[in-house]
């Protein structure tokens, strides 16, 4: 019998909340699927950042501008080139890879705070540039784009999103149980040892920043032309706050964890709504009570329980095998 905690559990549990989520439409309106579209946003955020500050341990404060890039990006594409949604969304992507590639060349060196610290500078020139080029950009005012689908209906839109925060999973999960992935864990767990080991850090560290970005890029190129409208407050540090917020409450380097905890925290965020102020103060408090009391977060609750049960389930299982051998014995 697998483990209820084992991988094969975990597709399965996957693959229902794919099932379920992709039903969702039919009772939702089409505000609560915007809701939950910004959620799945939310999703590629966390993924994105998980896989360079979880599995490499970089801790990067510029996946909201990456996303801020691929969503600018993909809109030059389509209003001043006249291309295709589709070939925008790509250029979007492949433009945030390359603004990746050229940050982790400058700054994947430096370790810790420093290296947060340069990319947070890198996200605040992002958006000072974006704020003060009007001309081009229109600022606060905002830069309307088309839209994804030329329809009211709402639901292909969503099923986009689906479609690319369930690819998101399914690559790092896979990603994973190669030998990038184990490469991934050495560097984190111990740097030094990596590189006596013939881990090329600098290279993998760069490879694994690059492909973060490009989902990053993905998550703001869909998002722009799911809302129809950019602004350079999509830059702003209180985005990347919560991709943070929604990755520690969901599972800090776990799989799920960005998956239930952006979901989680965009559902807390619409209940808020009301007050800003009142969302910030509750998020802030929200993760000082994780980190104090159970860091796994809700990810590492849910295989807890679950190694609870098997636990549990193993001792009735091996109490009534025992009896069953006693009274008859093997022949």
């Amino acid at each position: 019998m697998s483990s209820l905690a084992g991988p094969r559990w975990s597709i399965i549990a996957g693959v229902l909340a794919l099932a379920l989520l992709a039903l969702l439409p039919r009772a939702l309106n089409g505000y609560g699927m915007q809701v939950v579209m910004i959620g799945f946003f939310y999703v590629l955020l966390g993924v994105s950042w998980n896989l360079i500050a979880g599995y490499i341990g970089q801790f990067s404060l510029a996946q909201h501008a990456f996303a801020t890039i691929g969503a600018y990006v993909s809109a030059a594409a389509v209003l001043a080139l006249h291309a295709p949604i589709p070939v925008g969304i790509v250029a979007g992507v492949v433009a945030a890879a390359v603004f990746g590639y050229c940050l982790g060349w400058l700054t994947l060196g430096l370790r810790g705070v420093y290296f947060a610290i340069a990319t947070w500078a890198f996200a605040e020139s992002i958006r000072i540039l974006l704020t003060i080029n009007y001309q081009v950009t229109r600022g606060d005012m905002g830069l309307p784009v088309p839209f994804l689908f030329d329809s009211a209906d709402q639901t292909p839109t969503y099923e986009v999103f689906l479609a690319a925060a369930a690819a998101s999973v399914v690559l790092v999960a896979l990603l994973l149980r190669t030998k990038i992935g184990y490469r991934m864990h050495a560097i984190r767990d111990d740097q030094e040892l990596a590189v006596a080991v013939g881990i090329d850090v600098v290279r993998w560290k760069r490879s694994v920043f690059v492909l973060s970005t490009a989902l990053a890029g993905l998550a703001g190129a869909l998002y722009g032309h799911a809302v129809g409208l950019l602004s350079p407050s999509q830059a702003d540090f209180s985005q990347m706050a919560f991709v943070v917020v929604a990755v520690v409450l969901g599972g800090f380097r776990s799989l799920w964890g960005p998956v239930v905890g952006a979901l989680m925290a965009q559902g807390l965020a619409e209940m808020l709504r009301f007050s800003a102020e009142l969302r910030l103060i509750v998020f802030a408090v929200l993760v000082l009570v994780i980190m104090r009391v159970y860091p796994p977060g809700v990810m590492g609750l849910v295989r807890a329980l679950a190694s609870g049960l098997e636990v549990t389930l193993g001792k009735g299982g091996s109490g009534g095998k025992s009896e069953q051998h006693r009274a008859a014995p093997p022949l």
